[in-house]
């Protein structure tokens, strides 16, 4: 396996990074200050600047960059983005660890963040062509921005067969009751379309009871009951919200790829989701460890630079063979969903959201013991980078572990 980028990646790689250093990351304060301010007179409202940002992104086709290879080559051409043809997971993967060097606000400016991008590729490969138009072409165009309605407050979601919410077909209508939480995207005012995944069947098997559906937010019977805080953080404008639906009726149209292949259509989604997700997390890793070094060369205690002092270089190191051993196995379980799909890499895909936010959650702890009492406050990014690293956004690690061991343990049955 070659890991080395190809030209197009290289050139991508290039351009995104600049564009993330000179564009992103200068106003990454401002940005944050405009959302806050809102949010404190009752308003979740998007910041001017993103907009700004936005449109210089895609004056340059740094746009949808995320679209998978294979996709339908006009889809680009209407979008203007470099993505052509789409990206192998091998080729994207570097493209996630720059945006995330500016993760909370990176992603968003290039089109290429969660869940949009999953919902984006669910359409695109699974969404018939009324779904595509009425849905697909405003999120590729950045017009609107969508929600995950999986996860329930009720039931151990990490076991999605679990779910209780119901999608009961009445005729040509779909009519849809339950609570789901969780739900990344819900706070933003540009929110217009949830993928919800809902009981169906109870007395199919176990992999084909459920049933995903496009329920546009403002139906009848969908209410955000409220937002929920992650460690006292509410990600404003996006939000992550408890959603109830109560006798919401939508056309039975709006099923995607049919009745109870709501697990077919997930197994297809959260493979790439998940590489997406933690090479952004490496790279808010390389930015903590930059910011540790930084301040550990800048301060001095007890007559030494704190970066010489106690274990601190030690720890330096630790952090980055850790960080590049992460990124290896990102790597490579980005080959081999690139080699044979979702199925060919259920154990490397469970490896890397073990693997990933724990390292990332330590070189942040590094660089949070290397700004004292600051690096506790909003002051500096790292509060909210051991927060987001920490995040169980894709299930606890004990699920993951387990998957791996089954798979393990299988070989030598």
């Amino acid at each position: 396996m070659d890991f080395s980028p190809s030209p197009r990646a290289a050139e991508l790689a290039d351009l995104v990074g600049r564009f993330v250093a000179e564009e992103v990351e200068p106003v990454q304060a401002a940005y944050h200050r405009d959302v806050a301010e809102a949010a404190a007179s009752g308003t979740w409202a998007e910041s001017p600047i993103m907009g700004e940002l936005r449109a210089k992104a895609r004056a340059q086709g740094l746009w949808n960059l995320f679209l998978p290879a294979g996709h339908d080559q006009p889809w680009a051409e209407q979008f203007g983005t470099h993505g052509g043809a789409g990206l192998s997971n091998s080729d994207y993967a570097p493209l996630a660890e720059l945006m995330g060097r500016a993760t909370f606000l990176a992603p968003y400016v290039f089109n290429c963040n969660a869940p949009d991008t999953g919902n984006m590729e669910v359409l695109l490969k699974y969404g018939t062509p009324e779904q595509q138009q009425e849905w697909l072409v405003p999120l590729l165009d950045g017009r609107i921005r969508s929600g995950f309605a999986m996860t329930e407050p009720a039931v151990a979601s990490s076991d999605a067969t679990n779910m209780e919410a119901t999608a009961s077909l009445d005729g040509d209508e779909v009519v849809i009751n339950g609570t789901k939480w969780f739900t990344t995207g819900v706070g933003h005012p540009d929110c217009k379309i949830l993928v919800f995944m809902g009981l169906s069947d109870p007395d199919a098997d176990r992999h084909h009871r459920h049933t995903m559906v496009l329920v546009p937010i403002d139906t009848p019977g969908v209410k955000v009951e409220r937002l929920l805080p992650t460690m006292h953080v509410y990600d404003e404008p996006v939000g992550h919200g408890q959603v109830s639906f109560t006798d919401v009726r939508v056309p039975r149209a709006n099923i995607l790829l049919g009745e109870g292949r709501a697990f077919e259509i997930a197994q297809g989604r959260l493979g790439p989701g998940r590489v997406h997700h933690c090479m952004r997390l490496i790279g808010q890793a390389e930015v903590a460890l930059e910011l540790a070094i930084k301040r550990g060369l800048s301060r001095t205690a007890f007559g030494k630079p704190l970066v010489n002092l106690g274990g601190n270089p030690e720890r330096i190191a630790d952090a980055r063979i850790a960080i590049d051993q992460a990124r290896l196995l990102v790597q490579n379980a980005a080959w081999k969903l690139d080699q044979g799909g979702a199925l060919n890499a259920l154990s490397e895909v469970s490896q890397i959201k073990v693997i990933v936010p724990n390292v990332t959650q330590q070189v942040v702890d590094l660089a949070m013991q290397m700004h004292g009492g600051g690096g506790m406050t909003d002051d500096f990014p790292l509060a909210a980078m051991w927060t987001n690293a920490r995040r169980l956004a894709d299930g606890p690690d004990e699920v993951h572990r387990g998957l791996v061991a089954r798979i393990e343990i299988g070989k030598h049955r």
